[in-house]
Protein backbone atom coordinates (compact mmCIF):
# COMPACT_ATOMS: atom_id res chain seq x y z
CA UNK A 1 0.00 0.00 0.00
CA UNK A 2 1.05 3.56 -1.09
CA UNK A 3 0.01 6.77 0.53
CA UNK A 4 0.00 9.80 -2.05
CA UNK A 5 -1.77 12.94 -1.17
CA UNK A 6 -3.39 11.58 1.23
CA UNK A 7 -5.00 8.25 -0.91
CA UNK A 8 -4.24 4.61 -0.89
CA UNK A 9 -2.69 2.95 -3.62
CA UNK A 10 -2.40 -0.36 -3.77
CA UNK A 11 0.50 -2.18 -6.36
CA UNK A 12 -0.37 -3.13 -9.65
CA UNK A 13 0.36 -6.78 -9.06
CA UNK A 14 -2.25 -7.25 -6.53
CA UNK A 15 -5.18 -5.41 -8.59
CA UNK A 16 -4.35 -7.95 -11.89
CA UNK A 17 -4.29 -11.23 -9.85
CA UNK A 18 -8.00 -12.31 -9.48
CA UNK A 19 -8.56 -15.66 -7.87
CA UNK A 20 -12.04 -16.06 -7.86
CA UNK A 21 -14.08 -19.00 -9.97
CA UNK A 22 -16.44 -16.89 -11.52
CA UNK A 23 -14.06 -14.86 -13.52
CA UNK A 24 -12.75 -18.60 -15.19
CA UNK A 25 -15.76 -20.50 -15.74
CA UNK A 26 -15.51 -20.86 -19.01
CA UNK A 27 -11.79 -21.30 -20.10
CA UNK A 28 -12.38 -24.76 -22.33
CA UNK A 29 -10.79 -23.52 -26.23
CA UNK A 30 -11.31 -25.58 -28.77
CA UNK A 31 -14.57 -27.12 -26.88
CA UNK A 32 -17.75 -26.10 -28.25
CA UNK A 33 -20.73 -26.35 -25.61
CA UNK A 34 -24.01 -27.87 -26.13
CA UNK A 35 -27.33 -25.95 -27.16
CA UNK A 36 -30.24 -26.85 -25.39
CA UNK A 37 -32.52 -28.60 -28.46
CA UNK A 38 -29.26 -30.08 -29.96
CA UNK A 39 -29.92 -27.87 -32.95
CA UNK A 40 -26.06 -26.85 -33.75
CA UNK A 41 -24.55 -29.30 -36.18
CA UNK A 42 -20.50 -30.30 -36.40
CA UNK A 43 -18.24 -32.12 -38.91
CA UNK A 44 -15.96 -34.78 -37.82
CA UNK A 45 -13.38 -32.99 -37.35
CA UNK A 46 -15.41 -30.16 -35.03
CA UNK A 47 -16.76 -32.94 -33.09
CA UNK A 48 -13.14 -33.98 -31.88
CA UNK A 49 -11.76 -32.40 -28.89
CA UNK A 50 -8.34 -30.47 -28.90
CA UNK A 51 -6.24 -33.01 -26.86
CA UNK A 52 -7.53 -35.36 -30.01
CA UNK A 53 -5.53 -33.88 -33.07
CA UNK A 54 -2.84 -36.12 -33.94
CA UNK A 55 -4.97 -39.71 -32.87
CA UNK A 56 -8.42 -39.12 -33.85
CA UNK A 57 -8.09 -35.97 -35.88
CA UNK A 58 -5.25 -34.94 -37.90
CA UNK A 59 -4.40 -31.09 -38.34
CA UNK A 60 -5.82 -28.82 -41.22
CA UNK A 61 -2.58 -27.31 -42.00
CA UNK A 62 0.67 -29.81 -42.97
CA UNK A 63 4.08 -27.81 -43.26
CA UNK A 64 7.38 -28.73 -42.24
CA UNK A 65 8.56 -25.14 -40.39
CA UNK A 66 8.06 -27.02 -36.77
CA UNK A 67 11.42 -29.33 -37.58
CA UNK A 68 14.72 -28.50 -35.81
CA UNK A 69 16.38 -25.34 -37.37
CA UNK A 70 13.23 -24.16 -39.69
CA UNK A 71 11.63 -21.86 -37.49
CA UNK A 72 11.90 -19.01 -39.20
CA UNK A 73 9.16 -19.49 -40.94
CA UNK A 74 6.55 -20.24 -38.83
CA UNK A 75 4.79 -16.97 -39.16
CA UNK A 76 5.39 -16.25 -42.91
CA UNK A 77 3.68 -20.09 -43.23
CA UNK A 78 0.71 -19.18 -40.50
CA UNK A 79 0.06 -16.19 -42.08
CA UNK A 80 -0.41 -17.84 -45.81
CA UNK A 81 -3.05 -20.18 -44.02
CA UNK A 82 -5.01 -17.80 -42.96
CA UNK A 83 -4.59 -16.10 -46.13
CA UNK A 84 -5.55 -18.71 -47.63
CA UNK A 85 -8.68 -19.69 -45.81
CA UNK A 86 -9.86 -16.06 -46.20
CA UNK A 87 -9.52 -16.26 -49.86
CA UNK A 88 -10.83 -20.04 -50.28
CA UNK A 89 -14.15 -18.86 -47.88
CA UNK A 90 -13.97 -15.09 -50.31
CA UNK A 91 -14.00 -17.26 -53.23
CA UNK A 92 -16.96 -19.78 -52.50
CA UNK A 93 -18.64 -17.82 -49.88
CA UNK A 94 -22.07 -20.03 -49.07
CA UNK A 95 -20.22 -23.46 -50.46
CA UNK A 96 -17.71 -23.96 -48.83
CA UNK A 97 -18.81 -27.23 -46.27
CA UNK A 98 -15.88 -28.65 -44.27
CA UNK A 99 -12.65 -26.95 -42.70
CA UNK A 100 -10.18 -26.49 -45.23
CA UNK A 101 -7.03 -28.42 -45.35
CA UNK A 102 -3.57 -27.03 -46.49
CA UNK A 103 -0.81 -29.42 -47.33
CA UNK A 104 2.47 -28.06 -48.81
CA UNK A 105 5.06 -30.34 -50.06
CA UNK A 106 8.12 -29.10 -51.33
CA UNK A 107 7.25 -25.97 -52.79
CA UNK A 108 3.60 -26.59 -53.80
CA UNK A 109 0.52 -25.83 -51.96
CA UNK A 110 -2.24 -28.67 -52.08
CA UNK A 111 -5.45 -27.02 -50.47
CA UNK A 112 -8.42 -30.06 -49.91
CA UNK A 113 -12.11 -29.07 -49.13
CA UNK A 114 -15.61 -30.32 -49.39
CA UNK A 115 -18.15 -28.21 -51.74
CA UNK A 116 -21.51 -28.28 -51.66
CA UNK A 117 -23.35 -29.11 -55.60
CA UNK A 118 -25.59 -25.98 -55.60
CA UNK A 119 -22.44 -24.19 -57.42
CA UNK A 120 -23.23 -24.86 -61.50
CA UNK A 121 -20.07 -26.95 -63.38
CA UNK A 122 -19.11 -23.53 -65.24
CA UNK A 123 -18.72 -21.37 -62.41
CA UNK A 124 -16.92 -24.13 -60.86
CA UNK A 125 -13.53 -24.40 -62.79
CA UNK A 126 -13.80 -20.91 -63.31
CA UNK A 127 -13.29 -20.23 -59.80
CA UNK A 128 -11.16 -23.13 -59.63
CA UNK A 129 -8.69 -21.72 -61.52
CA UNK A 130 -9.18 -18.20 -60.51
CA UNK A 131 -8.39 -19.40 -56.96
CA UNK A 132 -5.51 -21.39 -58.43
CA UNK A 133 -4.05 -18.37 -60.24
CA UNK A 134 -4.51 -15.54 -57.81
CA UNK A 135 -2.90 -17.95 -54.90
CA UNK A 136 -0.12 -19.01 -57.28
CA UNK A 137 0.81 -15.16 -57.99
CA UNK A 138 0.02 -14.27 -54.09
CA UNK A 139 2.21 -16.79 -52.82
CA UNK A 140 4.79 -17.00 -55.72
CA UNK A 141 4.42 -20.79 -55.11
CA UNK A 142 2.52 -23.52 -57.29
CA UNK A 143 -0.70 -23.83 -56.00
CA UNK A 144 -3.12 -27.01 -56.70
CA UNK A 145 -6.94 -26.84 -55.17
CA UNK A 146 -8.65 -30.05 -54.69
CA UNK A 147 -12.19 -29.78 -53.79
CA UNK A 148 -14.76 -32.66 -53.26
CA UNK A 149 -17.99 -32.09 -54.49
CA UNK A 150 -20.62 -33.52 -51.81
CA UNK A 151 -24.42 -34.13 -52.69
CA UNK A 152 -26.18 -33.27 -49.79
CA UNK A 153 -24.85 -30.94 -47.26
CA UNK A 154 -26.51 -32.98 -44.39
CA UNK A 155 -23.65 -35.84 -45.52
CA UNK A 156 -20.61 -33.29 -44.05
CA UNK A 157 -22.78 -33.10 -40.56
CA UNK A 158 -20.99 -35.90 -38.06
CA UNK A 159 -23.72 -34.85 -34.99
CA UNK A 160 -25.87 -32.70 -33.71
CA UNK A 161 -24.87 -30.71 -30.81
Amino acid sequence: MIKLFGQKFYPPLRRSIYTSTCLSKNTRSGVIRRTRNMSEALTYEQSKKPHQIGVLKSWNSWNTSNIHGEDHYTGVLTYQDSLIRLFINGTFPTHVLSEIIIKRKFNELLICFNLSNRISSNEFYFLIGYAEQMLSYLLRCPVKIEPRMVLNPKDVIFRYI
